[in-house]
């Protein structure tokens, strides 16, 4: 049976991912221990900050692959190279569209855009903004030689139990006809679905290719499209002041993912699930 490592990432399209993988294979669940693992999921207790923790913690364990959902920085992509050479062929990252965050383009943006092995790497800061410190992981994993590695950006994660509560910020205002800050021209974004995301990283665990591929679900919406389908769902037409909100972007802010395409994954289009993640919202 195919062994498989996540570490964290045990709530919402995380226990998707768990609960998937368990059905076939043997999967060992690395946490603080908030979290507990799913029934049939092995749980090892450790810090993922610490090499030395999860190196007693794991013992003698080794992995088919590792899925990594908790890598935000240059610092733990450096433990993650110490804890697992040598205990999987296979490391997988979950990381961001906003690796892309810094970037002006007029169409989807393909994984070339930001390429690791070009990415500056600074380690020991005290912080780092989320997506640069995405990308300084990345770096850092992909420069070695200890394992495949895969990165999977994925682009904002819609349904299920969404604990940001972003979906739920604009369905509770539209709802109950408090104004929606949006630019004064938004632009569209991509989106994907909490089981579609988890499908994707259990294809990228599954698969044999290496380096970066983007997620996200076929179709672009801007702000205020995505207002029009919440609008439709709770019977209130929505009401717009000039600000800022989670999905309104001042900026083109789509990926590209033709190579996850072609490498064999296939995307539904956002218009199948939005409404439903509305509705869960």
């Amino acid at each position: 049976m195919r062994t498989v490592c996540v570490i964290g990432g045990s709530r919402y399209f995380g226990r998707h991912l768990i609960e998937s993988l368990s059905a076939a294979a043997k999967v060992t669940l690395v946490n603080r221990g908030s979290m507990p693992a799913p029934p049939g999921v092995e749980h090892v207790v450790a810090d993922r900050d610490s090499a030395s923790a999860m190196t007693a913690a794991l013992g003698d364990r080794a992995f088919d692959v590792v899925i990594d959902q908790v890598c935000y920085t240059p610092d733990q992509a450096r433990t993650a190279l110490e804890v697992f050479a040598g205990r999987t062929p296979r490391y997988v990252m979950t990381s961001t569209i906003e690796v892309y965050a810094d970037l002006e383009h007029s169409g989807p943006v393909a994984e070339t855009a930001v390429d690791p092995l070009a990415v500056q790497v600074r380690h020991g800061l005290r912080e780092y903004a989320y997506g640069d410190g995405k990308r300084q992981a990345e770096a850092v994993l992909a420069r070695e030689s200890a394992f495949d590695f895969v990165s999977v950006r994925s682009t904002h994660v819609l349904g299920g139990h969404d604990f940001t509560g972003r979906l739920a910020h604009y369905k509770e205002r539209i709802a109950d006809g408090r104004p929606v800050a949006v630019h004064a021209d938004p632009k569209p974004t991509c989106f994907v679905n909490d089981r579609e995301i988890a499908a994707v990283l259990e294809w990228a665990a599954g698969a044999d290719f290496t380096g970066v591929v983007n997620a996200c679900s076929h179709g672009e919406l801007d702000v205020l499209a995505l207002c029009e389908v919440i609008a439709a769902k709770v019977g209130r037409r929505p009401v717009y002041e000039r600000g800022e909100s989670p999905y309104s972007f001042e900026r083109y802010y789509a990926m590209d993912n033709s190579r996850a395409t072609s490498l064999g994954f296939t995307f539904s289009h956002v218009s199948d699930w939005l409404e439903e993640a509305v509705a869960c919202a």
